[in-house]
């Protein structure tokens, strides 16, 4: 801001410096103050070094090395020397740490103490390298600059423009009184209900100020002693605003595309290759590495999308088996070494980052392993900050306390002004707590003394107007009290849900403005939505519409599988969602540590269809021995545990290999239950059926899969596939086995068709009638292959199949007149559509009624074993 200054005032040969800055200057030649990246490595490598005691449990921890540079900052500001400060076990590792630091410093560099001491040593040379030096609105000078100061008051003119409270105790030279400004009004105190509201309100106070014409964006400041409480929301905010807001302390470097690369990275390190994490980090980082541009386009479209591919084998063979499939995809393999090194993990970041960070994102990572650990990356790049783009000198300025009381403004908001967070507490330093160095003593500018100095600094500089602003509630919902800077000043209480004189963003007008709001469609739908969850009556928004509407007429005539055609007479208003509206829940593609119960279904059934598909036609699953059987189904479980961690999500790889030998055994009682003594007897396993034209089994089945299966006296076609199906030609005769993964409920001998959850044996049944020439004698049943083995053969067959017909014909009827009911699946946890249905357990009571009118037809046969 001073920069500024003088070059609107054209002040031509004026120099601007920083005390560090101005000692360097006299020191001559090439001598440079310690920067944070100098400390940090010259720290690290010190605590690397043997001779620690006390320090040696923590010394590689994270955090240790922020921790004992800022130690070491502190001791320097206030001109402390370890000698001098007794022999303590602490205050000797110190020494040591201090002692290597000197020597692992670049020779250029100096710490603050030994740079004052050469500026001293040429302290004669002021008058030619300086000139007269005005030192402006500092309010506190660190006791390690001091004597430097005071040695340069007798060579050269020192005047110190300082404001009111400021620590001039000291300074022998010329002190010129900064001009407070009379300020017409006291500050207006008010309370948000937290940090985020705080936000939105100091953002509606700065867009009024500018857009009133009282005030400039660069006469307006938002400052609180620590900015990290409200950084997060200020970022989400300020983009809807279109206010030019500078950060003065930085910005977060994970909120720009070069920090979301770095965290890309320490992702795959930190937590293992997957095929999620990969496609994250190769397009974040595709346009900066040159190993990365070499790959094919389209390269990770090849892939399996579903597999996991927790291993560098695995992306091995998942990328040869792409490359077999289309040749130009031969450099891809070039992929391969970047991921055994990203395999190594922590150990190879510095060599990772080389290979896939450009010059912005590979500073971040440095400054990140600078900090911590490489084991720590997650908490140190949190930490980095990065220069605002925006400018100061034409933009509203979010700051903390201290950088706005060295560069005040005229118009000024101060948030947090609670009793926990202004004036803050005085803790204990990591390194020397206090019972081995008074903090008093080792912190020569006390945070609770220096937001009172700040705050006062500020408040008198505002000529404008300042506004005092606090949070009933912290950022987890804790209730704080006011700071005692406040006072007596009267405060206005601020709600969240009020209508502001002035909005801040668009979305906060039309808060404000329901009249505005209601001409929107989607905000007006929205509204009318939220009008007819809460009437008792079914509305167009509880599943109602017109009458043979088109989308539902297809959803209707597509072919049913038996998870579909459960969905329509359980769920019909589920089953528009996802089949009419083509509604799908998210997939998890993290690795987790098991897999759903529906994918474990389908590794059985994939585990008996090898396995017999195996023993088929020679010696026959029929005349197979239980030794044969056992050996087919090992060869199965090898094939799966190798392949499908390259088709779909798999737990890591111990798991997962019990996972599979689990499988492997329930799929062996179902084997073992032959049950077969006749001659001529033919098992298939997987059986399709009702499939579309031009579906290749590449096997030999009882039947043509293509053939269309129809539910007896309605339009509904079917397609699936029989679990396990038992031919016998002498007398004609079939069996059908639905096999269930899981334990038998209590209630399994009354079941039927369980209200429409039990389809499939029926529906294994009917394709039989159907598919197979002549009349053969039909048997289905269930297996639930869990705890102790039980099979439940279907009584009547025929009775069932009628009975479903007339379901479904009854589900169809009330979808072709425009009524979709939440049936009783709607609201079961483990509905993956229920997320769609209002949350409130009150809806649900609300509109059963209604419901189970305009469902009576239906409410039968849910209710029916």
């Amino acid at each position: 801001m001073r920069r500024a200054a003088a070059a609107r005032a054209n002040e031509c040969g004026l120099q601007i410096l920083n005390l560090p800055r101005l000692a360097a200057r006299l020191a001559g030649g090439f001598t440079v103050p310690l920067a944070p990246e100098h400390l940090d490595v010259a720290v690290l490598r010190a605590l690397d070094g043997a001779g620690f005691v006390e320090l040696e449990p923590v010394r590689s921890l994270p955090g240790m090395v922020r921790a004992v540079a800022r130690t070491l900052r502190k001791l320097w500001d206030a001109d402390l020397d370890l000698l001098t400060l007794g022999d303590s076990q602490r205050i000797g590792e110190l020494r040591l740490i201090e002692e290597r630091v000197q020597e692992y410093l670049p020779e250029a560099v100096l710490s603050p103490r030994d740079l004052r001491n050469a500026a001293q040593q040429r302290i004669q040379h002021a008058p030619r390298l300086l000139g007269p030096v005005c030192i402006e609105q500092l309010s506190f000078i660190q006791p390690v600059w001091r004597p430097l100061i005071e040695a340069l008051a007798h060579v050269v003119p020192v005047e110190w423009r300082a404001p009111r409270h400021a620590e001039t105790d000291w300074f022998s030279g010329k002190l010129i009184p900064a001009n407070t400004p009379l300020r017409e009004t006291r500050p207006t105190v008010v309370s948000c209900a937290d940090p985020r509201h705080e936000v939105v309100e100091a953002l509606r106070w700065a867009r009024y100020l500018i857009t009133a014409g009282i005030a400039r964006p660069d006469e307006i400041a938002i400052a609180s002693a620590s900015t990290s409480p409200w950084d997060d929301h200020f970022l989400a905010l300020v983009s809807e605003t279109g206010l030019s807001v500078h950060f003065a302390h930085g910005i977060p470097a994970l909120a720009t595309l070069d920090g979301q690369r770095c965290a890309a990275l320490a992702d795959v390190l930190l937590h293992g290759l997957s095929q999620r994490r990969v496609r994250r980090l190769v397009s974040l980082c595709h346009s900066q590495s040159l190993a990365l541009s070499k790959l094919p386009d389209h390269w990770l479209a090849a892939l399996p999308r579903g597999a996991t591919l927790p291993a560098t084998d695995d992306w091995r063979r998942a990328v040869e088996e792409a490359v077999l499939k289309d040749g130009s995809l031969a450099s891809a393999r070039s992929i391969l070494p970047l991921l055994d090194i990203l395999a190594r993990g922590p150990a190879a970041a510095g060599e990772a980052a080389d290979m896939l960070l450009g010059k912005r994102s590979l500073d971040i990572w440095q400054a990140a392993t600078r900090a911590a650990p490489a084991d720590a990356l997650e908490l140190s790049l949190r930490d980095i900050r990065l220069a605002a783009e925006t400018d100061a000198a034409d933009s509203i300025v979010w700051c903390s306390a201290r950088d706005l009381a060295a560069a005040p403004r005229q118009h000024v908001r101060l948030l947090g002004l609670t009793n926990r967070s202004w004036p803050r507490r005085v803790g204990d330093d990591p390194v020397l707590p206090r019972h081995v160095l008074s903090a008093f003593e080792l912190d020569a500018d006390p945070p609770s003394r220096a937001d009172r100095r700040h705050f006062t600094v500020v408040l008198d500089a505002a000529s404008g107007g300042a506004v005092l602003s606090r949070s009933r509630r912290g950022g987890e919902g804790s209730r704080v009290g006011r700071s005692p800077l406040l006072e007596d000043h009267p405060e206005t209480v601020l709600s969240r849900a009020r209508i502001p004189e002035h909005a801040y963003s668009e979305a906060d007008r039309l808060m404000a403005r329901p009249q505005d709001a209601a001409e929107i469609k989607r905000v007006s739908s929205a509204a009318l939505c939220w009008h007819d969850w809460h009437v008792e009556g079914l509305t167009p928004h509880d599943g109602q519409f017109g009458a043979d509407d088109p989308a539902i007429v297809r959803a209707i005539e597509r072919v049913q599988s038996a998870t579909s055609l459960q969905r329509l007479l359980r769920d019909p208003l589920g089953f528009v969602w996802r089949y009419a509206l083509g509604w799908t829940s998210p997939e998890e593609r993290e690795e987790s540590l098991s897999i759903a119960a529906l994918d474990f279904g389908r590794l059985v059934h994939e585990l008996l269809r090898r396995a017999v598909d195996s023993l088929e036609p020679d010696p026959g699953y029929a005349r197979a021995s239980d030794f044969q059987i056992e050996h087919a189904l090992n060869a199965a479980a090898a094939v799966v545990r190798e392949g499908w961690p390259l088709q779909r999500p798999v737990p890591p790889r111990l798991l997962w290999s019990n996972t599979v030998d689990y499988g492997a055994r329930l799929a062996l009682v179902a084997l073992l239950r032959k049950e077969i003594a006749e001659e001529g007897t033919r098992s298939w396993t997987e059986v399709p059926f009702g499939q579309s034209d031009g579906f290749d089994a590449g096997r030999e089945l009882p039947w043509n899969p293509t053939t269309p299966v129809f539910v007896p006296g309605t339009l509904i076609r079917l397609r699936g596939a029989v679990d396990r199906l038992d031919l016998r030609t002498n007398p004609f005769a079939v069996r059908v086995t639905d096999y269930k993964t899981g334990a038998a409920p209590r209630n399994a001998l009354r079941i039927i068709i369980g209200g429409g959850a039990e389809l499939q044996r029926a529906l294994y049944g009917l394709a039989c009638r159907q598919l197979l020439d002549g009349e053969p004698q039909v048997v289905s049943r269930l297996l639930y292959l869990s705890g102790h083995p039980l099979t439940l053969k279907l009584g009547n067959l025929d009775a069932t199949i009628k009975q479903i017909s007339t379901f479904v014909s009854e589900a169809v009827l009330i979808l072709r007149r425009g009524r979709a009911l939440a049936g009783p699946l709607s609201y079961d946890r483990a509905n993956d559509l229920r997320l769609a249905l209002p949350a409130s357990p009150a809806y649900e009571r609300r509109k059963r009624l209604a419901f189970a009118k305009a469902g009576e037809s239906l409410s039968g046969f849910w209710s029916a074993p």
